[in-house]
């Protein structure tokens, strides 16, 4: 339907229920003259009276009391949602989905979240956890979290996290029986636990990086999983070195449960940030989510 034959109509539906052409033009803010041709034409384009004029009143025509059964209520319910979207703008509600990694989500991300969530009962929030780099446009994604140095320029990025180490541990039953590793190439030697890539259904490569040099290393083992909490516990257990976030084992290398190798290859990098399109037309639970997300940061 053209845009103008809308118009027509809901200009014929203000005047049938106000039945008054002064009223009718008043509340949709246009002169008497030109709402009295607006009908006119939708007269002139059904080939159908739809209201009886008089100098006093207007009243409908059979014609007209069907047209307005059958149209009054749709347009109203257009109205309805126009008027529910409008509440969106202004409160806080609606589905944020975010894709993550599970660390981010675990540590920094879960916990704003759930902030939120119990203070504002009409947002609703879907995290989903995955190692790759997701496109968030094309999978329909509000926002993503990932390190600094893996978010796309032409993104907005927002940090949400310090500086993160990784580390490679193992448990001192594992060293009982290997020497420890000195440099990533003695990885090839080792008993690794794997990290499974859930989307591509690769392992993850272990990075290193010293001064100018950085390396990625391919390793092997026994076991694999692909969430951090299984590896940390092989690793535990005697099973093979790990590579994880510092602060996951952090308590476990002070106890002496798990020894760090490899420290001088493993510097820190930039920390989690949450990254999305645009800046335009955020709507107010994205805009919490991202406030709460900023303010943990500082911290």
């Amino acid at each position: 339907m053209r845009r103008e034959n809308v118009n027509d109509l809901t200009a014929f539906i203000a005047v049938a229920r106000e039945r008054s052409f002064t009223k009718a033009a008043a509340k949709l803010q246009v002169s008497q003259s030109a709402l009295s041709y607006t009908i006119r034409t939708l007269e002139e384009r059904l080939g159908l009276r739809l209201l009886t004029r008089t100098t006093r009143s207007v009243s409908m025509t059979d014609a007209g009391e069907r047209l307005l059964r059958s149209i009054g209520p749709r347009f109203d319910e257009i109205e309805s949602e126009i008027s529910a979207l409008s509440e969106l703008r202004d409160k806080p509600a609606g589905t944020i989905r975010i894709t993550t990694v599970e660390h981010a989500a675990d540590t920094i991300l879960w916990p704003a979240t759930a902030k939120l969530l119990a203070a504002y009962p009409d947002i609703n929030v879907e995290i989903v956890s995955d190692y790759s780099v997701t496109d968030i446009v094309a999978e329909r994604y509000d926002a993503g979290v990932r390190l600094g140095e893996q978010v796309d320029k032409d993104m907005i990025a927002v940090r949400i996290g310090p500086d993160i180490r990784m580390t490679v541990v193992g448990a001192p039953s594992y060293f009982k029986r290997r020497a420890m590793p000195l440099n990533p190439q003695d990885l090839t030697e080792h008993s690794c636990i794997n990290l499974r890539l859930p989307t591509h259904g690769a392992f993850y490569a272990w990075e290193f990086r010293k001064g100018r040099r950085e390396l990625k290393v391919r390793v092997q083992g026994r076991v694999a999983f692909n969430t951090i909490a299984k590896i940390q516990d092989a690793a535990l257990k005697g099973l093979g070195l790990g590579y994880l976030p510092e602060d996951q084992v952090e308590a476990a290398i002070k106890s002496g449960r798990l020894v760090r190798v490899l420290a001088d290859w493993c510097p820190p990098r930039p920390g989690y940030h949450l990254y999305y399109p645009s800046r335009r037309q955020l709507s107010p639970a994205f805009s919490l989510l991202v406030d709460s997300l900023r303010h943990r940061t500082q911290n």
